[in-house]
């Protein structure tokens, strides 16, 4: 599901814990030869879950970062120490303040860029906009960072963070009825309105593949390089201070008081959260890199899920959950063959993408 916000606000606070990951690749400053050597990049929606850990990586790397974050609706200034204060910051890290409803906003962060991570997507966190709504303001949002790459003249490569939903729902011929999907399947709208248990809004589903199709075409009629990253529920250790949705949804059963059955899969596809950056840099730096790239490593059943945290975490009670006759969700398997056949290898399991994530969550008072 991947579920990647513009500003990762949905609750908490706390400060930041040290993990293992924080000594990984620190003095790595190598420049990317396909970037000239000189190495700026722009990360949109940098105060989310993906985007964070994204930028601590390419500051890691040796990559210039212009992050861009929205603008506090309530006025007050946002705390973003958590950004400004990782290593590098201080030398490579600019801050510029842009929003999806003003597409024209991102023009600064991303002129003299050589790529463009797009990781912000307009969350309706109330619940009350329209599918169609959402939808324009997504596209809309899009289509003008990417008229801001294709003015620049520096860009090289485009990323767009894409969904599985935008694979998930197309039918049961999807895979040659092989119940696996790759990067040559889209999801088929009607079939997720018909899905008797959903656990995603039609808002999401409808803006995520509306998005990924127009960069993509964008790409195609502007001889701009545009790859997609298609990621399912991303999880692990975070920075950000607030609580990932997507480590929410993959821990609910461990939420005390929170847990809800509209959260439960038939099947968890997941992904650790530093493979998600790893995919990214590893494609970025790619001499030939394009199009969709399906990011998934952990496949686990809801009874696997369950025998998992119930036996490594017996300090959390469990609910009790009657899986003979509990109501989920279907989910296709997801095929990584063509991130793999480029020479990507995943580096952690379903132990590191648990264990990160309930490290993060017990240091911040979540768990």
């Amino acid at each position: 599901m991947g579920r990647d916000e513009e500003e990762d606000d949905n609750g908490g606070g706390g400060g930041r814990e040290r993990t293992k990951l924080d000594d990984v690749a620190v003095h790595e400053t190598v420049p990317s030869l396909l970037l000239d050597g000189t190495g700026l990049v722009c990360v949109t929606g940098g105060t989310g879950f993906v985007a964070s850990w994204l930028i601590m990586r390419l500051l890691q790397r040796g990559y210039s970062v212009r992050a861009t974050v929205r603008t506090n609706p309530e006025g007050n200034k946002k705390d973003i120490s958590y950004l400004t204060e990782l290593p590098f910051a201080s030398e490579r890290l600019q801050i510029f303040t842009a929003d999806l409803n003003e597409p024209e906003s991102f023009k600064p962060a991303i002129e003299g860029c050589k790529a463009v991570f797009h990781v912000a997507h307009p969350m309706d966190q109330s619940g009350n906009e329209t599918e169609e709504a959402v939808t324009k303001r997504t596209v809309q949002g899009l289509m003008g960072i990417l008229k801001s790459c294709a003015d620049a003249k520096t860009v090289i490569r485009f990323f767009y963070t894409s969904s599985a939903v935008t694979v998930f729902y197309s039918g049961g011929n999807a895979g040659g009825g092989s119940g696996e999907v790759d990067e040559s399947v889209w999801s088929d709208v009607e079939v997720f309105r018909n899905q008797k248990e959903k656990r995603v809004s039609g808002s999401y589903v409808v803006s995520k593949l509306a998005a990924e199709m127009a960069a993509l075409e964008f790409g195609a009629k502007n001889g701009l390089e545009v790859v997609t990253l298609v990621i399912p529920l991303v999880v692990g250790p975070f920075i950000s201070p607030s609580l990932p949705s997507s480590v929410f949804i993959s821990l609910a059963m461990l939420f005390e008081g929170n847990y809800k059955e509209k959260y439960l899969f038939d099947t968890y596809n997941m992904v650790h959260i530093d493979d998600v950056a790893r995919a990214m840099i590893y494609l970025l730096e790619k001499p030939i890199a394009k199009g969709r790239y399906i990011c998934s490593s952990v496949e686990m059943k809801i009874d696997e899920v369950y025998e998992f945290l119930s036996t490594k975490y017996p300090q959390f009670q469990l609910p009790f959950i009657d899986m003979k006759n509990y109501k989920v969700e279907k989910r296709m398997s997801l095929s990584t063959k063509k991130l793999r056949s480029a020479g990507f290898e995943f580096k952690y399991g379903a132990d590191e993408i648990f264990s990160g994530a309930i490290r993060s969550c017990e240091a911040r008072g979540f768990l």
